[in-house]
């Protein structure tokens, strides 16, 4: 049988790793204990991931939503919403951000001259915008990462780890995404993020392998192909392929529902809370 490593977040995450290691990985998400209430501004609060997020936080004992931001605001929320970020003078302790590229540069003004705590979690950023953020971590607290999932940034980390060893025995590594059939680009930002990962174990010496259909010529022996899928409704799914002779070893990670990226949101909020200015991501998170 070979090696295979599951990362099932719709039980919780790496659902056949022993108890025990989960408990010294993450966080109890549910232990509200001797902890402060934190109040969190939600900002496309009106958005998918931004309702999913106030649905998740509704019966949490220790935090709570007192803003959202969002141009749209026709939803009726359990909290006051400001169409305009420069119109909400409420304290919160952290912003938790799901919008659009169009609304990052706002964002990042308030919470520079607030000195307001932010997880980045929108995509799309313009070269300029991401400098934009790089200069405001040098004033606050940012954390921005390609994918919120506590379980990618640990699959992050233990893809390293194996491409350390394995690359040394000449195994060829694939990366394969399977999405929906509405995701425009190809392949993921997940994907390319794992290839980043494990392209830094190996000092940046691999090549990137999109489309073998126009070559025909053997696979080299320093590339990462990475393979796209669409169809359905698949949320997410990530398999990291170590190939060698006579044996493949694979990473696998699942997302059942955008809630895991919710749940990893809520997480950074309760982390970036009260931290020195700086850049920050999910891989500060997750305690590996």
């Amino acid at each position: 049988m070979e090696p295979y490593i599951f990362i099932d977040e719709s039980r919780g995450f790496m659902a056949n790793f022993d108890n025990l290691f989960l408990k010294e990985i993450f966080r109890d998400f549910n232990d509200g204990g001797g902890r402060n209430m934190l109040n969190i501004m939600l900002y496309g609060c009106n958005g998918r991931m931004g309702q999913m997020i106030t649905q998740m936080l509704k019966e949490d004992e220790t935090m709570k939503i007192v803003a959202g931001i969002d141009g749209y605001t026709g939803i009726n929320n359990s909290y006051p919403v400001f169409s305009k970020i420069e119109d909400c003078h409420l304290k919160a302790d952290v912003v938790v951000d799901f919008s659009n590229a169009e609304g990052i540069d706002a964002l990042i003004d308030y919470s520079v001259a607030k000195k307001l705590p932010l997880v980045l979690c929108t995509t799309g950023l313009s070269p300029e915008q991401i400098r934009g953020v790089e200069e405001a971590s040098k004033e606050v607290a940012i954390l921005k990462s390609a994918n919120m999932s506590l379980g990618i940034n640990l699959l992050l980390k233990l893809v390293q780890d194996a491409t350390k060893v394995l690359s040394n025995a000449n195994f060829d590594i694939e990366i394969v995404e399977r999405h929906h059939n509405q995701k425009v680009d190809a392949p993921s930002g997940t994907a390319i993020a794992l290839a980043d990962a494990i392209n830094q174990a190996l000092e940046e010496e691999y090549s990137y392998a999109f489309d073998r259909s126009q070559v025909r010529e053997k696979r080299g022996t320093k590339e990462i192909g990475l393979s796209a899928v669409r169809g359905g409704t698949i949320v997410g799914e990530h398999d990291v392929i170590f190939a060698g002779i006579d044996e493949v070893f694979e990473f696998k990670h699942t997302a059942y529902s955008r809630s895991v990226f919710g749940k990893g949101a809520i997480e950074a909020a309760r982390f970036l809370a009260g931290k020195p200015a700086g850049m920050y991501s999910m891989k500060d998170v997750v305690e590996v």
